[in-house]
């Protein structure tokens, strides 16, 4: 499987990539050797292989999700570099 000239250059225009000339020629190369892979991957049997959910057989152990009180309300604010009354100060992110 291979991909040609025209393909790279819409995929670079979809991804907002820009190639050189010479960049062009190398990534060419080197999507098409990533395709061919990918060709001989699909002609492997995995009719015998059961299907991968997770790559480890480990399980978390995880605490019970409980509320709990940790910090009063004054204490947080406390070491706040700035604050209003009993707010946080942010900076503004959205205009």
């Amino acid at each position: 499987m291979s991909t040609d000239l025209a393909t790279l250059r819409q995929l670079a225009h979809l991804a907002r990539l820009e190639f050189d000339a010479t960049k062009e020629q190398e990534m060419l190369g080197d999507l098409n050797k990533i395709l061919d892979w990918v060709a001989e991957l699909r002609e492997l049997d995995t009719t015998d292989v059961e299907p991968l959910v997770h790559l480890s057989q480990e399980i978390n152990v995880l605490r019970p999700d409980e509320a709990q009180n940790t910090i009063n309300h004054q204490d947080g604010l406390r070491n706040a570099p700035r604050k209003d009354s009993d707010y946080f100060r942010v900076p503004k992110v959205l205009e």
